[in-house]
């Protein structure tokens, strides 16, 4: 008496139409197999190495990946080139029958599917049955498929080309929009954010009183933000498009620290934290573009500032090492985790919950765009520099913190990018 195995035998079935699945797998499933579905031939390979079947059923004329190619991989994958790979078609040519087998089938079934005869042909296959191509014939069937496979490749080659000419041209698009429109918005803001500091000015000489101040901070601080913001994007707009322009002189570190410091001092007061930085008076000018430089430096503070609770503190420090600048914004905040360490430098990439989230960006783990960090990476990048951040993880009661690194060459040249006229 045979041994019956221990659990199903699995069949994998690739095919594009669904009424066709379902009839093959209530078929093979009331013969006990257990059946495995793909609707195209790169979900059925992937299918194939995960669960390793017994035997593949696969249609011929599916859209894609055709149903010789994927006999011809599953052939050529270590986990099923020994599986018996079965074509179902509704081609009834001989010739069709033999390219399928040149192609890697060991057998051929013939559509509308014969639902009395299908669990025998199955058994058939699986206890080792396997049809061959007569020798006269398979050197021809065999250049005939390569021809066709040749064919599919240039074509597929040429659609892929035009796919990805289409996806720049889309791209230059965005990015050139980006680009005006951020422009565009930079100038009204910038005469909002001017005239609203002469209306301050003003008002403070005449003392309307502290309601009508009050309503005019409100307007020249969510001002100054729309300003960041629309600076945020042309920067990583510039970025993207590799148009950022740097200007190379030699920049005392400690003078533009310094400003940073001052520029956060009041909001790390109102926050009671302590913002400090080292004694950065002896270290030689590092060559790059101040102003850049300054806003990369910025974000990183402003950014420590936001993940740093009330009571927390930010640390500056610099020292040069060999022919490099050393750089580290380190704070006593919630940390980052491992895992988000690798993205926080992506675009739109935030770490906010929402349960701490606020409109206020100044607050702990007030709002933000994510573009922060993403303007600090191109910038150091485009210095020839590198940046990378270290922490322990997340701890919003232990508070392990977090130190970004930057090593900024000394004497090596800034990669200033290409303007779209150079190009």
């Amino acid at each position: 008496m045979p041994t019956q195995p221990l659990s199903p035998l699995k069949i994998l079935y690739i095919e594009d139409d669904s009424n066709s699945r379902r009839l093959v797998q209530r078929i093979l499933q009331a013969e006990g197999y257990e059946v495995h579905v793909a609707e195209d031939g790169l979900a059925g390979l992937e299918l194939a190495r995960q669960i390793r079947p017994a035997l593949v059923l696969t249609d011929v004329n599916m859209g894609g990946m055709t149903g010789h190619e994927v006999a011809t991989r599953l052939k050529e994958m270590p986990e099923t080139k020994h599986t018996p790979v079965i074509a179902m078609t509704a081609n009834m040519l001989q010739t069709d029958r033999e390219i399928a087998l040149v192609a890697g089938c060991d057998g051929y079934i013939t559509k509308p599917i014969d639902i009395d005869a299908l669990p025998g042909q199955i058994e058939q296959f699986l206890a080792g049955a396997r049809e061959q191509v007569d020798a006269g014939v398979k050197v021809q069937r065999l250049e005939e498929y390569r021809n066709t496979l040749g064919v599919r490749l240039e074509a597929t080659v040429a659609e892929l080309q035009h796919a990805n000419n289409e996806l720049r041209r889309m791209d230059k698009m965005k990015k050139d929009f980006v680009v005006i429109t951020s422009h565009e918005l930079r100038t009204p803001a910038t005469l909002i954010y001017g005239y609203i500091k002469l209306l301050k000015m003003e008002t403070d000489q005449l003392n309307i009183g502290e309601h009508f101040d009050m309503i005019v901070e409100k307007i020249l601080t969510a001002t100054q933000r729309m300003n960041d913001a629309v600076d945020a994007i042309i920067n990583v707009s510039l970025i993207d498009s590799e148009q950022l322009e740097l200007t190379a002189k030699p920049v005392d570190l400690q003078d533009v620290v310094q400003s940073i410091v001052q520029q956060m001092q009041p909001v790390a007061l109102q926050r009671s934290q302590k913002l400090y930085m080292s004694d950065m008076a002896a270290l030689p000018p590092v060559p790059g573009d101040a102003n850049y430089l300054r806003k990369a430096l910025s974000n990183l503070v402003d950014n420590a500032v936001k993940y740093t609770p009330d009571g927390g503190s930010i640390g500056i420090e610099a020292a040069v090492e060999f022919d490099t600048m050393h750089i580290i914004v380190s704070d006593t905040g919630i940390g980052i985790n491992r895992a988000d360490q690798e993205h926080i430098f992506e675009k739109f990439y935030v770490l906010e919950d929402s349960a701490y989230h606020s409109t206020n960006k100044s607050t702990f783990m007030g709002g933000g765009m994510g573009l922060g960090l993403t303007v600090t990476h191109g910038i150091i990048r485009a210095h020839g520099g590198r940046i990378w951040v270290d922490s322990e993880g997340q701890d919003t009661e232990r508070l392990p913190g977090s130190r970004f690194h930057i090593m900024l060459p000394m004497t090596a040249p800034i990669k200033r990018e290409a303007t779209l006229a150079e190009k």
